[in-house]
């Protein structure tokens, strides 16, 4: 069953690798159209958000390769899993986006799923791919820190002895 956060979010999927594959600049929240069966089937918390990405095309966003299993109780008519879902952003939204992903080395992912006041919302970030060299600062920054914190807390366990 998916968590729910204190300001009536309820995370359905996460998009984990993103924040380590990418250097994330800037997250837009959008709104998502679903079928009614895609609803339920994320309610039960079937998602998957790896490998999808949103694409810009006739002026529309699009999220590609958004995985949403079919619902459990559907018998026939179930949409495809990993079909492509239109976002639904702002005009001034997507062309601020669609101008950035021109760049070159930019894209725009999607970092997690959830739904907010019963709605299912999609949060989507500007980032720029990381090189190999940023992957492996990115590893040692946070061994360094797991290190510092092992530390304080064997400190503060000596001081309470």
């Amino acid at each position: 069953m998916p968590k729910k956060d204190d300001n009536d979010f309820q995370i359905i999927a996460s998009n984990r690798q993103a924040g380590f594959n990418y250097e994330i600049l800037e997250k837009v929240e959008a709104g998502l159209a679903l079928h009614g069966s895609e609803v339920k089937s994320l309610r039960e918390g079937r998602a998957n958000l790896s490998d999808s990405y949103v694409k810009f095309k006739n002026g529309e966003a699009f999220i590609v390769n958004l995985h949403v299993s079919p619902y459990s109780h559907v018998s026939f008519n179930a949409p495809e899993p990993t079909r492509m879902r239109k976002l639904l952003l702002n005009r001034s939204e997507i062309i601020r986006l669609s101008v950035a992903v021109e760049r070159k080395g930019f894209t725009c992912i999607p970092l997690r799923l959830y739904f907010k006041r019963g709605w299912a919302k999609i949060e989507i970030a500007i980032g720029r791919g990381k090189k190999q060299f940023d992957k492996r600062d990115s590893i040692k920054k946070r061994i360094h820190e797991r290190e510092v914190d092992r530390q304080v807390k064997r400190e503060s366990r000596r001081k309470n002895q």
